[in-house]
């Protein structure tokens, strides 16, 4: 993590940081009193991530990744471990492992809350749900949760250090429902931080965690306007495209203003659904009460201890990595606040 201290003042790259943050508020709720032996495998798909989003910025070669490159030999032997590791995981807990672990808890007849326990214990037609299966839940789930939430929380830093106006807002709103430093905020202060939900929308609006989204079409399919479009057409939804679309968002579509959100997301553009930062329908993102939950959390524990300010070396970018990333990352200085502001 980059980090400066001067006069009392920190200066984070909270793009690096909220990775940290992110990575541990998944790991627990994907694995819950299994966190210890879920991290060691967490932190090598991390790694594969980072494996990925390289490949994703150099020239595509077909075929290449099959190549026994030394980076792709590496990747595949993660791959390899991260399987033997949640395997492994997913055996203790599921009590079907020789190996005793005093610190793994049997899953069988506990009320286990976290995603494995309730994949564990989950039955269809009372046919547990496949070990692999298991797996792949668990990877994917750590990746959306990790990096959308990340990207979230770093987008809203960033805009409220540009904005001090809401910064100050919210901050009172939190301050105001929360407590002042001391006071944890906590699950049933979340619905009253208005102000910082609207916030979280704006910043979703303008940056969403993946700037388009594919779907394939299982019928022929006629819209309003007379379009067909035939059983198996893959479309390209431009989530970005629409969020800054002027003709649904008015002339400052591309400007901050979270007061747009003041009515609900439903009514803040022309069309409902004009907002769409977790996609729509069946396949909307399973995750995303957890994301806004976690990044409400975050921002409302930030702002009843620290001032926001944007550093100097912040170098405004965005860009694609197949999420949007600040390309030159997030520096902002944390001044630590004294005490809360009166009435």
């Amino acid at each position: 993590m980059a980090c400066a201290a001067v006069g009392g003042e920190v200066e984070v790259d909270v793009a690096e940081w909220f990775q940290a943050v992110a990575e541990e508020a998944i790991t627990r709720a994907t694995l819950g009193r299994s966190y210890d032996s879920g991290r060691v495998v967490f932190r090598m798909q991390a790694r594969l991530m980072s494996f990925a989003s390289e490949a994703f910025r150099k020239v595509l070669v077909p075929g290449y990744r099959f190549l026994p490159t030394k980076k792709n030999r590496l990747s595949w032997g993660l791959d390899r471990e991260i399987r033997r590791g949640l395997v492994r995981l997913i055996g203790r807990r599921s009590g079907n492992d020789d190996e005793e672990d005093e610190t793994e808890l049997k899953d069988k007849d506990d009320d286990f809350r976290d995603l494995l326990g309730l994949m564990i214990n989950a039955g269809v037609n009372k046919k547990t749900m496949p070990v692999e299966d298991m797996v792949e839940e668990c990877k994917t789930f750590f990746f959306a949760g990790k990096q959308t939430t990340t990207n979230l929380l770093t987008w809203v830093t960033v805009l409220l250090a540009m904005h001090p106006d809401w910064q100050d807002r919210a901050r009172h709103e939190v301050l105001t429902v929360c407590g002042d430093a001391g006071e944890l905020p906590a699950k049933e202060h979340l619905p009253k931080l208005k102000t910082l939900g609207m916030i979280l929308n704006e910043t979703l609006r303008l940056y969403p965690p993946a700037v388009a989204t594919i779907r394939r079409t299982k019928v022929d399919v006629t819209l309003s306007d007379g379009l067909s479009i035939p059983h198996d057409t893959e479309l390209l939804v431009p989530i970005m495209a629409i969020h800054h679309d002027a003709r649904f968002w008015g002339a400052d579509a591309a400007q901050f203003n979270p007061a747009r959100f003041a009515g609900g997301a439903a009514r803040a553009a022309k069309h409902p659904l004009a907002f769409i930062p977790f996609g729509l329908g069946s396949r909307m993102c399973i995750g995303q009460n957890l994301a806004l939950l976690e990044a409400k959390l975050t921002m409302a524990i930030l702002l009843q201890r620290f001032d926001l300010k944007l550093s100097p070396n912040y170098v405004h970018a965005p860009t694609v990595l197949m999420l949007l990333y600040p390309q030159y990352g997030a520096p902002v200085i944390f001044r630590p606040r004294q005490s809360p502001p009166s009435d």
